[in-house]
């Protein structure tokens, strides 16, 4: 579907970030409800990510993978969150071109490298629960760096193309963003450029990267359930599972917020579901906190070698 603007029409080259702008009267509530969230997850995280670098008993595959996630949460998070605090306490809500498709393309990147990295999770509790005797061979600290850096390397190019794309399209008249950060699905909504080919991109690079590591978690939690239900102990069947039930329950968190979000066409896209709060920013609200405030808590608050990791640690504070 091709949009037609006016010759004499100016291009946009900056936006407004509506927010919350429906919710005057709760401006301030929400920066201190924002500031109080963003600070538990850098404190939350970063003691993760702390405690598993200073144990030598933490220096296992599992473990490595969380401290990369760790390492995600409060880097996704600061791509937005920091800048919307700045937004709600100046009510300067404007954002140049460039540094709109910049925080998208971050977004992006840093979305990507979870849904990938929570895939490489899955195929390490796979291994471990359904061949043991295999796993220090097939999880080797080598393989495993290898694994982490190859994560992020494809996780930094995937959204290369499609930011591209996004910024050679054009902006007229319209520059309202009903979002609280630039997001893809309302930025290309304010599009006067055709977007059928930054769409048909949209869904390529969701069905190679979203869906391969989609199946790719669900078919080694398949194996592990399967693995699980064969297990003849009650008590037996319960330790193997909690290895992975901390792992299963951030999976669903986060496909359960951007299988919402992303994978639908961009036409259903529709700010104004609700007078005064859209399922979008609910879902993406869902994703930008939600999830980085729970994992530090799911991963660590009924793991024994972290509460052992963390009195240690205490020990020397």
């Amino acid at each position: 579907m091709y949009k037609v603007t006016a010759r004499n029409e100016s291009h946009v080259t900056q936006f407004t970030v509506l927010c919350f702008s429906d919710l005057p009267h709760l401006q301030v509530p929400l920066f201190i409800i924002f500031l109080i969230i963003y600070l538990n997850i850098i404190f939350g995280n970063t003691a993760v990510l702390f405690a598993i670098v200073s144990d030598s008993h933490l220096h296992t595959p599992m473990y490595i993978f969380l401290s990369n996630l760790s390492v995600l949460d409060i880097s996704y998070t600061s791509t937005i969150l920091p800048n919307l605090l700045y937004m709600l306490s100046t009510q300067r809500k404007i954002i140049s071109l460039a540094s709109c498709i910049t925080q998208m393309y971050f977004f992006l990147f840093f979305a990507c490298t979870e849904m990938i990295l929570l895939a490489v999770m899955a195929y390490d509790r796979f291994v471990a629960i359904c061949h043991p005797l295999h796993y220090t061979l097939l999880m080797s600290r080598r393989t495993c760096l290898v694994v982490v850096i190859s994560v992020w390397i494809v996780a930094l190019l995937e959204p290369v193309s499609f930011t591209i794309l996004v910024a050679n399209l054009t902006f007229c008249s319209m520059n309202q963003i009903d979002h609280f950060f630039c997001d893809a699905t309302p930025l290309l909504k304010l599009s006067c450029s055709d977007t059928a080919h930054v769409n048909m991109t949209t869904y390529i690079l969701g069905a190679l990267v979203g869906m391969s590591t989609f199946m790719l978690t669900l078919v080694s939690y398949v194996y592990i359930i399967f693995n699980v239900l064969n297990i003849h102990s009650a008590i037996g069947r319960s330790k193997t599972f909690s290895t992975c039930g901390s792992h299963l329950t951030c999976v669903l968190l986060f496909y359960g917020t951007t299988l919402s979000l992303y994978m639908r066409p961009t036409s259903m896209y529709s700010p104004k579901q609700d007078k005064f709060f859209s399922l979008d920013k609910l879902f993406s609200l869902l994703y930008i906190i939600l999830i980085p405030v729970l994992n530090p808590l799911i991963y660590t608050i009924k793991n024994k070698q972290f509460k052992k990791a963390f009195k240690r640690l205490s020990r020397f504070l």
